[in-house]
C-alpha cells in the first residue's frame, strides 16, 4: 500500500478518493491579495520565507462509466532551482519506481494508470496540470495516463498560448503539449458533462477561462473548487488571490459557487487547504463557514 495521505469517502454510488499528492509553498501575500498578514497568518502562518503551505490535493473519483481524474499535481519533471523556489515536496516514496506521489497513490488503491479513463483539467497552471506527464528514467517526457482523454477549455488551451510577462511562469508546454501530440486532449466550449454525473463549469477570475468540476450521484453533489476558492481559508468573498488576473471576476465566480454550494448542501472538495480536503458550507452572515466532513 502506498505511504500517501487518501481520504476516501461515497457519494451516492460513486467512490471519490483525495489524495494529497504533495505539499508547495508560494508566498503568502501573494496567495492572499489584498488582506494583511496579520489577518491571513492566523489561518496559515508563513515560514521564513513568507511562504505558506498548499496541497496539492487531486480527486480521483470511481463512477460505474469511467475512472475520473481530476487534476494532476505537479509532476517530476522541474529541477532543483524550480523544487526550492516553490517549495515542493511531491517525490514517491524511496524505492518506489513511481514518479511521483499521485502515481504512487493511484496504484496503492489498486489501479494502473492505463486504468484512468478521463482526466479533468482544471486549468494549465503547473501545480495543477504538471502531472499530465512525467520524465522517465531516460529524460523523456511521457504521458502520464496514456489511454485517457484529457479535457480542459478551449479558452485556457489558447491563454496558455498567448502567455505574457505576466501569466507566463504559470505554463510550462512540457505539462500539457505532449497530451495534445498524442491525441489525447480535447478541448472544452463552457458548461458539460463530461462522462455521466462528472460535469464542469467556469468558474473565471483566476485565469479566464478557469473551470470547477461537479460529481453528481443519487442526488448528492461535490464540487472540485480548484482556484477558484484555492484553501478553506479563502472562504470570505474578498479573499482573493493576488495571482488571480481578474479578481473582481473571482468575486463573482465565488459569490454564485457558494450561494449554490450552501443551497444545496454541495461537498466542497479543496486542492490547495494544507490540512481539510473537504467540507460542507453554511451560510454565515455575508461569508460562509465551513463544516468539516468525515
Amino acid at each position: 500500500m502506498s505511504a500517501v495521505q487518501v481520504r476516501s469517502r461515497r457519494l451516492g454510488a460513486f467512490t471519490l478518493h483525495a489524495i494529497d499528492s504533495g505539499i508547495q509553498r508560494l508566498d503568502g501575500g501573494a496567495m492572499f491579495g489584498v488582506v494583511p498578514k496579520a489577518l491571513w497568518d492566523k489561518r496559515i502562518p508563513a515560514d521564513e520565507r513568507n511562504r505558506i503551505p498548499l496541497g496539492l490535493r487531486c480527486l480521483l473519483v470511481e463512477t460505474s462509466d469511467a475512472l475520473v481524474l481530476i487534476e494532476t499535481g505537479l509532476g517530476n519533471k522541474e529541477n532543483s532551482r524550480f523544487l526550492d523556489i516553490y517549495g515542493v515536496d511531491n517525490a514517491a516514496s524511496a524505492g518506489s519506481g513511481f514518479p511521483d506521489r499521485l502515481q504512487e497513490a493511484i496504484a496503492g488503491l489498486g489501479f494502473s494508470m492505463e486504468d484512468v479513463g478521463v482526466v479533468i483539467d482544471t486549468h494549465l497552471h503547473f501545480d495543477h496540470a504538471g502531472g499530465n506527464t512525467f520524465r522517465d528514467g531516460e529524460g523523456q517526457v511521457r504521458v502520464s495516463f496514456p489511454r485517457a482523454a484529457y479535457h480542459v477549455q478551449g479558452g485556457e488551451w489558447e491563454w496558455a498560448h498567448r502567455a505574457n510577462e505576466r501569466t507566463s511562469a504559470s505554463y510550462l508546454p512540457d505539462n500539457y503539449e505532449p497530451v495534445m501530440a498524442a491525441g489525447r486532449m480535447n478541448l472544452v466550449d463552457g458548461d458539460r458533462e463530461i462522462v455521466p454525473g462528472v460535469s464542469v463549469f467556469r468558474t473565471p477570475g483566476h485565469c479566464p477561462h478557469h473551470q470547477s468540476v461537479l460529481v453528481q450521484s443519487q442526488g448528492e453533489t461535490a464540487c472540485f473548487l480548484a482556484d477558484v476558492i484555492p484553501t478553506f481559508s479563502h472562504l470570505p468573498l474578498p479573499w482573493i488571490m493576488g495571482y488571480d488576473v481578474e479578481p473582481l471576476v473571482t468575486l463573482e465566480s465565488k459569490r454564485a459557487l457558494l450561494a449554490k454550494a450552501v443551497e444545496e448542501r454541495w461537498l466542497l472538495v479543496s486542492t490547495h487547504d494544507p490540512v481539510t480536503a473537504w467540507g460542507y458550507v453554511a451560510a454565515d452572515g455575508k461569508n460562509a463557514r465551513l463544516e468539516e466532513a468525515g
